[in-house]
């Protein structure tokens, strides 16, 4: 059922200005400014004050990756509620593709003119390094000052969380907040199950049944864009859950010492992936198909499934309506449910921000309660609270479920390209070469090893 929070969700910008004038009295410990010789990240040298409106007039430049439909729908409405709530403040907004942003964010954060708020990777490659660089603003003292720790539970904060050097990644400080959480799952044409006499598929073994079904019927089973090279992370996140320990994928998902990418179930993981694709069970060319072409084929009826994450229900519920499901990959037979998910990206804020107290507050402002609503309204997953949020039924009903049951029943997996600075360009790569057959199971396993096994001997 939907909340009955949405009235306040219409209402955010006044509520949001109400409770500014509460906040006035809150202090704590701020952050200063950036280091000067680009080591450590600054330490907490002065009172914070949550008084937006008394910090003159600022304009705040914000960078972020909320591109699509849904995204971008309430990115636009929450900035617009800000600006509303605080009229001294003008959101100067620079919104760009994630492969983008991450191509033109490192640049950014060294030059002059770098931007005051950031979508930040968790990944050791982009957050990781950017906390080691000193060009991230801890965020313990505003968590403090807002309650975050209290919002938030520490499932969620730990994956914005590095020690100070970057090196630690879970443990530490906090660097960012997320808006959404994220599952990768299965999408699906209802009518394209029930042609081919199809249920929702319960086990793996029913899923692998359902492909073959497809394919015996002269229909495209898996659809997948892997021009980019993560999208395939994705898909093999899926097949790794139904094979391999979930502590195992979390060690290995973290850069942790002590688990291994040479396993035999691993190799069964990644020799499964390249099955699927020599049985013909993937759309033709996967290396040279865009992403978002891939989900767009979906909603012509070009295929019967599609592995993407929860970001893509926006789209394809308006592309599709009634017709587009959602499930959780089911697990292996007598297996435990999981797949791979989290958080969205991180709003964080930079040590070039001159209003860093300004800062803070449009992300409180982002992540508060009546903006979860906002971001339910327009199709999008609150991190918090989620269950509260969820519709009767439809495809965000279906979503809603499945981020649910695997978050509370199963296993939320890591997002593998945090492992370590390079792992994502290492993954991308191994499997790329897996799905064109230039490489086997093992020499992908070995490849994704020698990444693992450099950093975590190294001390990371």
């Amino acid at each position: 059922m939907a909340s009955t929070r949405s009235a306040a969700g219409r209402s955010l910008a006044r509520a949001v200005g109400l409770g500014a004038a509460a906040a006035l009295a809150l202090t704590a410990c701020a952050p200063g400014s950036g280091s000067d010789d680009g080591g450590a990240p600054p330490q907490p040298t002065g009172p914070v004050s949550t008084d937006v409106a008394g910090a003159g007039d600022v304009t705040l430049t914000v960078w972020d990756q909320e591109v699509r439909g849904g995204q971008d729908e309430q990115i636009t409405q929450l900035n617009a509620a800000f600006e509303e709530a605080y009229p001294n403040v003008t959101v100067e907004r620079v919104s760009q593709s994630f492969d983008d942003l991450a191509t033109t964010l490192r640049l950014a954060l060294t030059g002059e003119d770098a931007p005051d708020v950031v979508q930040t990777n968790n990944a050791r490659a982009t957050m990781g390094q950017f906390v080691a660089a000193g060009q991230l603003v801890p965020l313990d003292a505003y968590a403090d000052a807002y309650g975050w720790r209290d919002r938030y539970p520490e499932s969620v904060l730990q994956y914005s969380t590095y020690s100070e050097d970057g090196t630690v990644f879970g443990e530490g400080s906090l660097y960012g907040l997320p808006q959404v959480g994220e599952v990768v799952g299965v999408y699906y044409s209802r009518s394209a199950l029930d042609e081919l006499g199809l249920e929702v598929p319960q086990t793996w073994s029913d899923l692998e049944a359902a492909l073959q079904t497809a394919a015996d019927a002269g229909r495209t089973p898996l659809l997948l864009g892997n021009i980019e090279g993560w999208p395939a992370g994705h898909v093999f996140g899926a097949v790794q859950g139904a094979h391999v320990d979930p502590q195992e994928i979390q060690a290995l998902g973290l850069g942790n010492a002590g688990a291994s990418w040479t396993t035999p179930e691993n190799l069964e993981a990644l020799g499964q992936l390249q099955q699927w694709q020599e049985q013909g069970w993937f759309n033709e060319g996967v290396n040279g198909t865009n992403y978002d072409a891939a989900w767009q084929q979906l909603a012509d009826g070009q295929g019967v499934f599609l592995v993407a994450g929860s970001w893509l229900a926006p789209d394809l519920q308006d592309a599709m309506g009634e017709d587009a499901g959602f499930f959780a990959p089911p697990p292996a037979d007598g297996g435990e449910l999981a797949t791979t998910g989290g958080t969205g990206i991180p709003f964080s804020i930079t040590t070039a921000a001159e209003e860093p107290d300004v800062a803070a507050a449009y992300i409180d402002f982002l992540t508060s309660d009546d903006a979860m609503q906002v971001l339910a309204d327009t199709g999008n997953l609150p991190v918090v609270d989620t269950a509260s949020y969820a519709p009767e039924s439809g495809l965000l009903a279906d979503v809603y479920t499945a981020f649910d049951d695997v978050s509370s029943q199963g296993a939320l997996l890591p997002y593998l390209d945090y492992a370590t600075p390079t792992f994502g360009e290492t993954l991308n790569q191994t499997l790329q070469g897996l799905l064109a057959g230039e490489l086997t199971p093992e020499q992908a396993a070995d490849a994704l090893e020698a990444d693992y096994a450099d950093f975590t001997s190294s001390g990371g």
